[in-house]
């Protein structure tokens, strides 16, 4: 690999760690981290009190992220993690010293987002952790099959992707922490209801086959029955590579116009 080139990744890595710090490193990376493990506790306890109730067709994981609660807490992580990555710098001028430093514009924005993406991963070990103890706990053997698990955190991975990006380019839009915030979880909840369009309006326009692939909760069904799918993933994944790149031009922008 050429000397430039190992600099250039050399650099990534210092500014993906030097975010990392940031998460992990002051109380808010792990209030962020506990209000996650509490809120998925409730969405499986809840799950688990349906069961108990009610026979239940659908596997324990299917049930546990198909409560509204899951929704609720899930929209609001993205937020949380990535309203300070740009906003906050721009607000305390840290982010004019770094873009006039000898890095490249995709060495800041790409370090950010995989800091938020890296995060956003562990947020979820508490919740495999959760599963294991219902076994651990009970004796029995587990109420999902590994192709429902291995589906669900899927697609938990790749909407994470592409919200995560979504929260990037809010952050690096504003210099206020909490329009950025505001900003993603609007974006984040336009498009969670955009998934009822065709239940409210039915399927006999011509426009419900979009719907219906925009549709997070209809890709989150499947992926949680154990059905992989590569359209979602296409999807997502375009999404996310997409919004990075407006994030790029933003803070590309901002460099160049000082």
């Amino acid at each position: 690999m050429p000397y430039q080139e190992v600099q250039h990744m050399r650099l990534f890595r210092i500014l993906t760690l030097k975010e990392l710090k940031g998460y992990f490193l002051t109380p808010f990376g792990w209030v962020v981290l506990a209000f996650v493990t509490v809120m998925q506790g409730l969405s499986l306890s809840t799950a688990m009190k349906g069961f108990r109730d009610t026979p239940v067709r659908d596997s324990l994981v299917y049930v546990t992220f198909h409560t509204p609660l899951f929704w609720f807490y899930f929209l609001f992580i993205f937020p949380l993690i990535t309203m300070r990555l740009f906003s906050e710098e721009e607000r305390s001028g840290t982010l004019e010293s770094l873009l006039t430093a000898p890095v490249r514009t995709w060495q800041v924005v790409f370090s950010k987002y995989a800091a938020a993406m890296i995060f956003y991963t562990v947020l979820w070990i508490p919740a495999l952790v959760q599963f294991k103890m219902f076994e651990w706990a009970t004796d029995l053997p587990p109420a999902w099959t590994a192709g429902a698990l291995g589906g669900t955190f899927t697609v938990l991975m790749l909407m994470g992707a592409a919200f995560t990006a979504v929260g990037c380019l809010a952050s690096a839009l504003t210099s206020s922490q909490i329009i950025a915030g505001i900003f993603t979880i609007g974006l984040l909840v336009i498009q969670y209801f955009l998934g009822f369009v065709t239940v409210i309006w039915g399927e006999s326009f011509a426009g419900a086959p979009l719907f219906h692939y925009i549709s997070s909760q209809q890709h989150l069904h499947y992926f949680a029955s154990g059905l992989f799918d590569t359209r979602p993933m296409v999807y997502f994944l375009s999404v996310t590579v997409f919004v990075l790149f407006l994030t790029y031009q933003v803070v590309d922008y901002r460099r160049w116009r000082r």
